[in-house]
């Protein structure tokens, strides 16, 4: 699976070719001829063992079907408890079986989902789609987060309209009184194995081939630049007294001249951007986003065990899909890992050492910087694997 890193999901694509003609700009598609590709992320018999054997509830497990209503009642207990066997029954009279969140549930895929988040800064979430043949589980819509399409299994033939919202916030969600279909723009079919990018904003809607259709829908969250601008208007009118004073009274007149108003609103205008508080926003957006990661901590159990094993000849690495920032504070002599939502305080000696650990590339305990001495590198390496962000391989 590689990681399951953009390269890898949108290979023979160039991350640097992606990002420059793709990235919110328009759609791409990849045809591979590889009905395996994507077989380590899920499989259609992983997505029965979820279904049976997992109680997951309604909202996460809903029913779709284009062509007809279709409510929780028609397939659950009580609203949320499921009846898998009607479950069943529906899928194979035309439903599409949605599962939300399967990142939450399924190991690969929240592999694949901290992958993407490490190289993009924002969150990301997976979303499972099981169609019987010949089905459209949704009527034509579009999402409010770019999505990657990755089919695994069998096939599905997709219909991309217009963009009748740019980029659209949360907010902005589809509606179709109002959001016209518009001329299909772009059709292709994804056979096992391809993958497509589709931008927020872009109209489309999907029907499986002669088999059942699994696709997995990796959603990015992101984080917008109007989200920072109202962070920064926030933080000012904290700050700054001139922001926080009333508009002007009688404003709501006929008779009021708004030439003041315009030319007060200019001049707060200019003072923030004079002086703009950026990297205390940004790193606000670092602390939400290193708090959204919860750690991956599958096998931990084993890990305190070989604590008591470990050498200075063992072979230790960053854990896979560790997301982290490591700040100095010279004054406190001490440097802090901000991870899992927690900072992690060590003696600021050990940061040459720390790095090294962090890197993701394996190392030899004692191969860690010479200014630890051995008892210090074999306590660091403690630390950090009771911390979950290292673990011993050898």
């Amino acid at each position: 699976m590689a990681g399951a890193s953009l390269e890898w999901l949108i290979d023979p694509i160039s991350t640097e070719t992606f990002f420059r003609e793709f990235w919110e700009q328009k759609p791409l598609v990849i045809n591979r001829r590889r009905p395996d590709y994507f077989r380590s992320l899920l499989s259609l018999d992983e997505v029965d063992r979820v279904l049976t054997t997992l109680d997951l509830r309604h909202p996460n497990i809903t029913l779709k079907d284009a062509a007809r209503s279709i409510t929780s009642a028609d397939y659950t207990i009580d609203g949320e408890t499921l009846d898998i066997a009607r479950v069943y029954q529906h899928f194979q009279d035309g439903s599409t079986i949605t599962l939300a969140y399967l990142d939450d549930i399924v190991p690969s895929l929240a592999a694949c989902c901290r992958a993407l988040e490490r190289e993009f800064s924002f969150p990301f979430q997976a979303n499972v789609y099981l169609t019987p043949a010949g089905a459209k589980g949704a009527k034509y819509h579009y999402d409010t987060h770019d999505v990657f399409v990755l089919q695994a299994a069998h096939s599905k033939r997709w219909t991309l309209y217009g963009t009748p919202v740019v980029l659209p916030l949360t907010g902005q969600g589809f509606d179709a009184s109002q959001h016209q279909q518009g001329p299909a723009t772009l059709e292709f079919e994804l056979q096992a194995g391809d993958i497509a990018y589709i931008p927020r904003g872009v109209v489309h809607d999907a029907q499986s081939g002669d088999e059942i259709s699994l696709h997995i829908t990796v959603g990015a969250l992101s984080y917008r630049w109007m989200d920072l601008l109202l962070e920064l208007v926030a933080d000012a009118g904290l700050n700054d007294a001139s922001f926080r004073r009333s508009l002007p009274a009688g404003f709501a007149r006929p008779e009021f001249n708004r030439a003041q108003a315009r030319s007060k609103a200019r001049e707060l205008l200019q003072k923030l951007a004079a002086h703009p508080n950026i990297d205390a926003i940004l790193d606000r957006f670092v602390d939400q986003f290193l708090s959204a990661c919860p750690p991956m901590l599958r096998g931990q159990l084993s890990q305190l065990e070989r604590l008591e094993r470990l050498t200075l000849d063992s072979v230790a690495c960053a854990r896979s899909g560790v997301i982290y920032q490591i700040r100095a504070d010279a004054d406190a002599d001490a440097v802090m890992v901000d991870c899992y939502g927690r900072t992690i305080r060590l003696p600021l000696h050990a940061s040459d050492a720390l790095r090294v650990a962090l890197s993701g590339s394996s190392f030899v305990v004692r191969q860690l910087a010479d200014n630890l001495d051995a008892p210090g590198k074999l306590t660091l390496v403690r630390r950090l694997v009771r911390e979950g962000l290292v673990e011993v391989l050898e």
